[in-house]
């Protein structure tokens, strides 16, 4: 059974940094391609950005957080991360990693999510 777990959360003022991880278990990383998304209070989850398979090649952003947040991934380590840059009150969230053998993404496996506060 595939599980993944996010870590990296916290609390920031605006205009820093957080670097979010997403340890995979129970398959081989490499196959799958990974996302991240994000949902804050009284909104739907949105995605946020997405990397391929194996050599990560295309990668993937919204627009809002195109230029100041970069995903990328480890296969060594079973890890995705997502580096935080500029970090805006309205980056505010839950952050949740997601995993697919297929892209588009359908039906995921969810991580547990992370909070992510940023203050002004």
């Amino acid at each position: 059974q595939v599980q993944l777990v996010e870590s990296g959360g916290g609390l920031v003022q605006a205009g820093g940094s957080l670097r979010l991880s997403c340890v995979v278990s129970g398959r081989a990383f490499r196959d799958y391609a990974m996302g991240w998304f994000r949902q804050a209070p009284g909104k739907e989850r949105e995605f946020v950005a997405r990397i391929t398979s194996r050599t990560g090649s295309s990668i993937y952003y919204s627009d809002s957080v195109q230029g100041r947040f970069t995903i990328s991934r480890d296969n060594a380590k079973n890890t995705a991360y997502l580096q935080m840059n500029n970090l805006k009150p309205e980056d505010s969230a839950v952050y949740y990693c997601a995993a697919s053998l297929t892209l588009p993404m359908k039906s995921p496996i969810w991580g547990q999510g992370t909070q992510v506060t940023v203050s002004s």
